[in-house]
């Protein structure tokens, strides 16, 4: 099952990081609490639309590309989970080729 708030915990993770930036100054500058922010980044918590809005500021990404990135990551994951259609011959076709 995918969840959500794991995936989008997972990108803002992965962009504070490759910024160089810890948790202590993603929360200071987003006006939310540590404890907060790190359970959001572990998918433990849903992150309100003001709250998201808060700490992609402070990471200077725009909401868009970090939903649009969480898209991607649900689309991936839906595709390697889709189950996959089996195709059998129909008993019709089955005794013809026999014969």
């Amino acid at each position: 099952m995918i969840l959500l708030r794991r995936e989008l915990g997972d990108v803002l993770r992965e962009r504070r990081q490759a910024q160089g930036k810890t948790l202590r100054e993603v929360s200071a500058a987003a006006s939310v609490s540590l404890g907060y922010l790190s359970e959001i980044e572990r998918g433990t918590k849903e992150a309100s639309s003001e709250l998201l809005f808060a700490v992609c500021g402070a990471l200077g990404l725009p909401l868009s590309d970090v939903l649009g990135a969480v898209s991607e990551r649900v689309a991936e994951t839906e595709a390697l989970t889709a189950p996959v259609a089996l195709t059998f011959p129909q008993a019709a076709d089955v005794s013809a080729s026999a014969a």
